[in-house]
């Protein structure tokens, strides 16, 4: 009963509010808040409980969900971010309405679903789902053709990516599993099991945005700041690593799976890290930045290190979601996110600027932060299972972390330019006091995440722990890296392969885009000249063949008919003619009748 109302309960308020309209506007906020802390409270609850349900879905498909211990942390951190980001949107004008938390509350339920889900069919069902909500969530501001467009390229990205689901569901059928239960995948008999994998790593990678499929995220910052702090750092962005880490047991059989998965994690981490060095816009910096640290997750989850994978979700969850709320403020404020024009916005707005510090401290890896250690324990286990390269390779994604955080709080903390000054001297927007609130506890949370790991035991500890020489080793490379970030400051430059984000929509286009729609453009033409003028001399043969049917029924059936229908009319004539009215001629005929009938007895006697 506790898991199907941790489902049920934001996935009802929240088609209640997205269908209720502007009326429940006013409303909506303070409903929508009340909704997610009840949600957090339940996924607390279930967190500790650890329940399981199961029941049937269609004809030997089961439907099933449960929490363990992978499960546990991702509902609570999927509750408490969407609490975070509901607080903070009810702070801002544009966002304070029905359809807004009512999209907000979808997402959220459809994603405990996907975390929860023992099933590929339940999973696929909130994967549409969140896949759905996410479109409206992007293109939130539908007035804006830009924001549309950023929507439709997120959405058809990742719809490309998530057809793997299917494959893998119809191939794990296929395969001798008996079932969709993701438990049973790895029973999949050969060569099933490869298609298997190879579907789920698809549509992983894609979801998570993860190369050569990043640039789905860059489009998605047009939407509002909020949306970002939730789908794209903590909950949708993430599930692709959540499922991969979900299904590390698939990966280790097949051989290639968990190699590939392993460098494209590391690929990940170290290209879009220096895309993300590269940025003048802040939301575009953070984008590229979850992309490069959610490739440290699916690193973990290529090399078999499921518990510093978890620990890396969970901390970059708070720290990431901080940084875009953030930057949301001050975008609010200031209505910039460009970072030259963001200079001193910390100093005019110091409580912002101080969270923004802390989570951007958190993200460069420093000690005793979060992400410091989660990094170590993804490392470790790289170290352990994947090889020095790798691991060499991983290192140097978290170097570049550190210089493209130190270069963000370098541009917010430097004094505004002379040019600028009499800008800074009017007074900026107002940064209302409920976007605050989430700010300073979700900088709490990136501050001690990463400090509990060291300080427990138990359910908290990851394997393989980081050594004492590797910790050293990563807070002093990080110090170092931020250090040369900020003496260099804005002589960081932006070379154009970077800024443009590897030119990898481009790419895209190339690659996949023109030559579907060239396809498409071709079967059109096909379908025009040959198909359909088939069609037409098909038509005209048939009328043609019913034209001469007719004319042949004209002189043969319809003439048959005709002439029977003329005899039926003669014989009613002779049939009316004894009807005279006399009785005594009724008489005389009935008397004939009888004779004659006395005749036929005598004869056939």
């Amino acid at each position: 009963m506790l898991l199907w109302l941790l489902m049920a309960v934001p996935l009802l308020a929240g088609g209640l509010l997205a269908s209720a309209g502007r009326r429940a506007d006013r409303a909506a906020p303070v409903v929508a808040v009340l909704v997610a802390a009840a949600t957090l409270a339940l996924a607390i609850a279930t967190a500790v409980a650890r329940p399981a349900v199961d029941a049937p879905l269609l004809a030997g498909i089961r439907a099933g969900l449960a929490v363990d211990g992978l499960s546990a942390l991702m509902v609570v951190t999927v509750a408490g971010a969407t609490l975070a980001v509901l607080v903070f949107a009810a702070g801002e004008a544009e966002l304070r309405t029905a359809r807004f938390a009512g999209f907000i509350l979808l997402f959220a339920g459809a994603m405990l679903v996907t975390v929860t889900a023992t099933t590929l069919a339940v999973l696929l069902m909130a994967w549409e789902v969140m896949g759905a909500m996410s479109w409206a969530l992007i293109a939130y501001d539908w007035r804006d053709p830009g924001s549309v467009r950023a929507g439709h390229t997120a959405f058809l990205t990742t719809r490309l990516a998530d057809v793997g689901l299917y494959v893998a569901a119809g191939a794990a059928l296929a395969g001798g599993v008996g079932s969709l239960a993701l438990a049973e995948l790895p029973a999949a008999t050969v060569p099933w099991l490869h298609v298997v994998a190879a579907g789920v790593v698809l549509a992983a990678l894609g979801k998570s945005a993860q190369l050569p499929l990043s640039f789905w995220l860059s489009r998605a910052m047009r939407g509002p700041s909020p949306v970002s702090a939730l789908l794209h750092s903590a909950t949708m962005v993430a599930a692709g690593a959540y499922l991969l880490l979900r299904l590390v047991p698939l990966l280790e059989p097949t051989g290639w799976a968990g190699p590939l998965v392993a460098w494209v994690g590391a690929a990940t981490a170290l290209l879009l890290g220096l895309v993300a060095m590269a940025q003048s816009d802040l939301k575009q910096l953070l984008a590229a930045s979850t992309c490069a640290q959610i490739g440290f997750m699916v690193l973990a989850a290529g090399v078999g290190g499921v518990a510093g994978g978890a620990l890396q979700l969970v901390a970059h969850a708070a720290t990431k979601s901080l940084l875009f709320l953030a930057a949301g403020a001050w975008l609010v404020a200031l209505g910039t996110r460009q970072l030259g024009e963001l200079r001193g916005a910390a100093r005019r707005f110091p409580l912002v600027g101080v969270t923004f510090t802390v989570g951007a401290a958190s993200l460069a890896g420093l000690p005793p932060l979060s992400l410091w250690v989660a990094k170590d324990a993804v490392l470790a286990a790289t170290l352990e299972h994947g090889g020095v390269v790798l691991y060499a390779a991983g290192m140097a994604g978290a170097v570049v972390s550190a210089i493209y955080s130190a270069k963000a709080v370098w541009y917010v903390w430097q004094p505004a330019p002379a040019a600028a000054a009499a800008v800074e001297r009017e007074p900026a927007g107002r940064v209302h006091g409920a976007m605050l609130i989430p700010l300073v506890v979700l900088a709490a949370f990136a501050a001690a995440l990463g400090v509990l790991p060291l300080v427990t035991s138990g359910a908290l500890a990851v394997a393989p722990a980081p050594a004492p020489w590797e910790l050293l080793l990563s807070a002093v490379l990080a110090v170092v890296a931020a250090l040369v970030a900020w003496r260099i400051g804005a002589g960081i430059g932006e070379a154009a392969p970077l800024t443009g984000w590897l030119g990898l929509e481009r790419a895209a286009h190339v690659v996949l885009v023109r030559p579907t729609r060239a396809l498409a453009e071709a079967l059109a033409r096909f379908d025009d000249r040959v198909l359909d003028r088939s069609v037409e001399a098909v038509a005209r043969g048939v009328g043609a063949a019913a034209r001469a049917l007719d004319r042949r029924d004209e002189l043969s059936v319809d003439g048959a008919v005709r002439r029977l229908a003329a005899g039926a009319r003669a014989l009613g004539r002779l049939a009316r003619r004894p009807q005279t009215g006399q009785l005594h001629q009724y008489y005389a005929q009935a008397a004939v009748a009888f004779a004659v009938l006395a005749l036929l007895v005598i004869v056939v006697r």
